[in-house]
């Protein structure tokens, strides 16, 4: 049924006089997120759910407060969980590529790092004073001595007892030797013994030999003493130094009597020191290289093997640790080893270990956008590894790809620990949940964000505290209740919904801070209603000159647009462009023409590759429409085109079904079409008309085209009845309706529609299946059966006895005239 728009369903005014307030300041902030029962729900009961895979994606439309809200949930969370522990990289003795990591308590990292820093510089200064003390010289002394003594002794038998068998010691390069002596005590020499007597110098030899045995026993005797005495001189080192730094080892063990690991660490350094006492005594100088190809002087020893590397330290939280990354590439999410150059080397150590996100988040939160997390490369697989393996690894991921492989360090793993929160668009969601089978199992908490919600007093009046909240964040101008009837109006208006609230509060926040501009502008002390009015007509402005140039090109004449007469197969339907950031509304024509054949509706952008599928299908239902309706009793013979005109890019959706119909049944009938209507709507096979998305912008569009033209009364625009719902017009729209300048139709049917276009009646079909005479669908059935009686004429060809075809005799007639 044809029905004509009243002003009060153009549009859902919020009275300002129903809020409870008269400025913005009469109102508390907003400390809660309206709207997301829903996405509000299954987040609680992800952060509460301690089992493995329960991770978290936030789906969500920008601007829905999806980040601002896990923001707000986790900070009130973790406030009352425990701190997790510090995490430190220390030197693996056992080991030196894989450095070792240990927890501490939490705050305590840097406490245990300065203790250790302060160790090695006290021993430093003491263990060389050590060394120089009157004591230790004692000790050393005495065993040097008693050594002396003692090889003095072996070496004084041995020459007393070569001097009686007339040999004696002498020193030599080589070491000491036996030489035969004379009976005078002189050395003989070599003629000397080559010319004495075989039987004396065979003599001489064996008894060479045998002191010579001696001798090595001897020499022996005295390395084994050597080394006992190296030994003890180490022993005194040891003793020497532990009386020094054992009991400030032991005072550090002392505050991590809990914490074994603690405890294995110090006694590796002690026994490290003690190992390298040579270290901690004073060093020679040497002077450096003075060009580039000399070779670098010999380093002083390095002490950073005692050092450690704080690398999570928690002294400063309050609670669990929440992180949000937002730029989550590998090293930012795992931690990385750095280098430095050193005589054109890569150089590093433990302490060049740093942390990522994953780290800092142990025993917390981290929150992550979903789409920069696909967007760098090695990020999400390995996440999905560490969610899996439960262990937090530092690697250098570059490493397979590489030709050859470096030498670099592998620190230990530490232990996972974090609730992963994900935060992204619906369309990403579904991606990877249908396709990767591992999202499943590691993201099993889904938190739907609603992008609108009820109008009802209760959001009604947090929107007001929204802008309460805005206000008092940026600064703003307190804003009066017309103000915020205007927001609460515009906020319906981007739900497009007379009875929802758009949960896009970015686009809110900014219509708030250009109001507020304007009141700074205009002077205001409070942003009033024509404040916002002004905001949204100065952003109109800055995005429109597309709509202008089209309207400006419609009034030269370029785009062929009528609003006055009547036209056969001729109508206007309507579409939205949307630019991204400012979509309207524009008519196009659509026309149609029918003839007889058997081709049926020829879509012109389907055979040009222009139309959508979408698109496509409506026009199928057109043809189901048209053969349920009209041909009951006879075949459907017809070729009809159908196009929109002046349309050089692709067509998409069904909301000009209605249009191309009208059209269609226009130019079969003969009968012409008001061009001072347009016409927007979907349909289905029955005829009945189904809503569409963009009315307001529709009905915008068309009415700033007939402005062109002045405003006669008589133009107007037809919509789905079921999107009388999502009227939100402009005030211009809705005063020119309200004058009787400009009108809006709602119908049910497609023949709701043909009166008011055509000044025709529809006609009810008879039982007998026709329509009663100076109709428009009798008009409609009447040419469809010209059409398919012009065909009849034309005879299926006969097959002959020998299987060939006849021909046909009409045909030959004919061609004989």
């Amino acid at each position: 049924m044809l029905q004509k728009v009243n002003k009060k369903e153009l549009y859902y005014c919020c009275k300002p006089e129903d809020l409870p307030f008269k400025t913005t300041d009469d109102i508390p902030i907003l400390t809660e997120t309206i709207g997301q029962k829903r996405a509000l729900s299954a987040l609680k009961f992800g952060l509460d759910i301690d089992s493995h895979g329960f991770n978290i994606y936030i789906l969500g439309e920008s601007g829905t407060g999806k980040l601002t809200t896990i923001k707000t949930i986790l900070e009130d969370k973790s406030k009352s969980e425990p701190v997790p522990d510090d995490w430190c990289y220390v030197y693996n003795f056992k080991n030196t590529d894989v450095p070792r990591a240990i927890s501490l308590h939490p705050g305590t990292g840097l406490a245990f790092q300065k203790e250790m820093d302060e160790l090695i510089s006290v021993l430093r200064q003491e263990i060389p004073k050590i060394f120089e003390s009157k004591e230790y010289e004692k000790q050393r002394t005495k065993i040097l001595e008693d050594f002396q003594h003692k090889q003095k002794e072996h070496f004084t038998d041995l020459e007393k007892e070569a001097k009686d068998k007339d040999f004696t010691l002498r020193k030599t390069v080589s070491g000491l030797i036996l030489v035969p002596v004379k009976t005078t005590g002189e050395t003989l020499s070599e003629e000397e013994y080559e010319s004495l007597d075989p039987k004396v110098k065979k003599k001489i030899e064996t008894i060479g030999k045998e002191l010579q045995e001696k001798l090595d026993d001897v020499i022996r005797v005295v390395r084994d003493e050597e080394k006992k005495i190296k030994d003890m001189m180490k022993d005194l080192e040891r003793q020497a130094t532990l009386s020094s730094i054992g009991h400030r080892i032991d005072e550090i063990k002392s505050k991590h009597m809990d914490n074994p690991e603690v405890l294995n660490y110090l006694e590796q350094v002690k026994e490290d020191i003690l190992e390298h006492l040579d270290d901690f005594k004073p060093q020679e100088e040497q002077a450096a290289p003075t060009l580039p190809f000399m070779k670098p002087p010999k380093t002083e020893p390095s002490f950073i093997r005692y050092s450690i590397n704080v690398f999570v330290n928690n002294r400063d939280l309050k609670g669990a640790p929440v992180v949000i990354e937002s730029n989550p590439t590998y090293y930012n999410l795992f931690g990385r080893v750095e280098h430095k150059l050193q005589y054109g080397v890569a150089m590093t150590d433990f302490t060049m270990i740093k942390t990522g996100s994953l780290q800092q988040a142990n025993g917390g939160y981290l929150v992550v956008d979903a789409l920069e997390l696909l967007k760098n490369i090695f990020s999400y697989d390995a996440l999905k590894r560490t969610i899996k393996d439960k262990e937090i690894k530092i690697e250098d991921v570059w490493e397979q790809y590489r030709l050859l492989s470096t030498a670099t360090l592998k620190p230990q793993a530490i232990p996972f620990n974090v609730k992963i929160i994900l935060v992204g668009n619906p369309h990403l969601y579904y991606l990877l949940y249908n396709l990767d089978e591992e999202y499943r199992e590691l993201f099993k908490v889904k938190a739907d964000y609603e992008n609108r919600m009820d109008r009802n007093p209760e959001h009604m009046l947090k929107y007001a505290s929204f802008v309460k909240t805005k206000c008092d964040e940026r600064g703003l101008r307190p804003f009066d209740r017309d103000a915020v009837a205007k927001v609460i109006e515009y906020g319906s208006r981007l739900a497009e919904h007379q009875r929802k609230l758009s949960a896009k509060f970015s686009d809110i926040a900014d219509l708030l801070r250009e109001a507020d501009h304007w009141a700074r502008y205009n002077k205001h002390n409070l942003v009033t209603s024509d404040d916002v009015d002004k905001a949204l007509e100065e952003k109109t402005y800055r995005c429109n000159k597309v709509e202008k140039k089209i309207l400006e090109a419609t009034e030269e004449g370029i785009i062929l647009i009528d609003t006055e007469g009547a036209v056969i197969g001729q109508i206007n339907g309507l579409s939205v462009l949307d630019l991204g950031d400012y979509r309207f509304g524009m008519p196009s024509r659509i026309t149609a023409r029918t003839y007889a054949g058997k081709a049926g509706i020829v879509n012109i952008e389907r055979e040009t590759k222009m139309s959508g599928k979408i698109h496509e299908k409506a026009i199928l239902i057109l043809t189901a429409y048209l053969g349920g309706k009209y041909a009951t009793r006879q075949s459907l013979s017809l070729t009809a085109s159908l196009t929109f005109e002046q349309l050089y890019g692709g067509v998409e959706g069904d909301s000009a079904t209605c249009a191309e119909i009208y059209a269609l049944l226009s130019s079969i009938a003969g009968v012409p079409l008001k061009q001072s209507f347009a016409i927007t709507g979907s349909m289905n096979q029955h005829g009945e008309v189904q809503p569409i998305g963009g009315v307001n912008e529709k009905i915008e569009g068309f009415y700033e085209v007939c402005k062109l033209y002045n405003l006669s009364g008589q133009h107007g625009v037809i919509i789905p009845k079921r999107n009388l719902m999502h009227l939100m017009l402009k005030t211009d729209v809705i005063e020119a309706v309200e004058n009787g300048k400009f009108n809006v139709y709602s119908i049910d049917n497609i023949e709701d529609g043909i009166e008011i276009l055509t000044g025709m009646l529809p006609g009810e079909m008879k039982p007998d299946g026709t329509y009663p005479e100076g109709t428009f669908n009798s008009l409609v059935a009447k040419r469809l059966k010209e059409f398919s009686e012009a065909l009849k004429g034309e005879k299926e060809p006969e097959n002959n006895d020998n299987g060939k075809k006849k021909k046909d005799n009409s045909k030959n007639k004919k061609s004989k005239k």
